[in-house]
Formats: structure tokens, C-alpha cells, sequence
């Protein structure tokens, strides 16, 4: 890949962003610092930053992929329908679940593109 303005800047616009990041936002945050950015420059390269674990991409609640910058441990996502709240399902957390399925299916989940939707404790109350 050719190390162009727009992808220096996607990558330094990556370094002042922490958690989780909807790549819309990126273009956007991208644009101000070069307007001629284009979208499809932006996912190209985030593709190719995901391969070498740069970021991580999962998808929220309405479908939208968002980033994760240079993640810890692979994680999925709680949601509240409700408040609209967030939580990570750490791998830990999460392991019960997965290895369920994988016994009972023979299937290896990607914790990654795990997102679960439901109604927080609060919400419920």
C-alpha cells in the first residue's frame, strides 16, 4: 500500500482516538484535516490496518461498523436497547458461551462480531 497523505492522516486521527470509533466519524475527523479525504480511501485503509491488528471493526446496535483502536483482548458488545448504554463482554466473561457452541456445533465464534442486545440492569428496575 502506498503510504499517501490521506492514510498518514487516517493513522494519526487513529492515534488521538481511543475505544471504540464509528468509521463515518473517522472520515469525518479525516476530512477536517484534508478535505479532498474520500470515504473509500478510509475503509480501504482500515481494512488493511485491521489485517495487521492495528484496529478491530465490530458492529453496534443498528449494524454500523465501528473501529476499535489497538484492542486489548478480543471482546464483544453488550448493548441497552433501552438507555442506549454499552458494556464489553470480555473473552473471560464470554467463554462459557463459546465454548457451548463450539461443543454443541462444532463452530468457532469470533468474539470480535459478537454483539448482544437487551435491557441493562438499570433499564429493568
Amino acid at each position: 500500500m502506498r503510504w499517501t497523505k490521506q492514510r498518514r492522516i487516517l493513522v494519526e486521527v487513529l492515534q488521538e482516538t481511543e475505544g471504540h470509533v464509528l468509521a463515518s466519524e473517522l472520515v469525518d475527523r479525516c476530512k477536517r484535516h484534508d478535505p479532498t479525504t474520500t470515504p473509500s480511501t478510509v475503509y480501504r485503509t482500515l481494512d488493511f490496518l485491521e489485517g495487521l491488528g492495528f484496529v478491530r471493526h465490530g458492529h453496534g446496535l443498528d449494524g454500523r461498523e465501528e473501529y476499535h483502536v489497538l484492542p486489548g483482548t478480543e471482546h464483544g458488545h453488550l448493548f441497552c436497547e433501552v438507555c442506549g448504554g454499552r458494556w464489553e463482554i470480555r473473552d473471560d466473561e464470554a467463554a462459557a458461551i463459546v465454548s457451548r457452541i463450539d461443543q454443541g456445533h462444532g463452530f468457532e465464534v469470533d468474539l470480535t462480531h459478537v454483539t448482544i442486545c437487551g435491557r441493562c440492569g438499570d433499564c429493568r428496575a
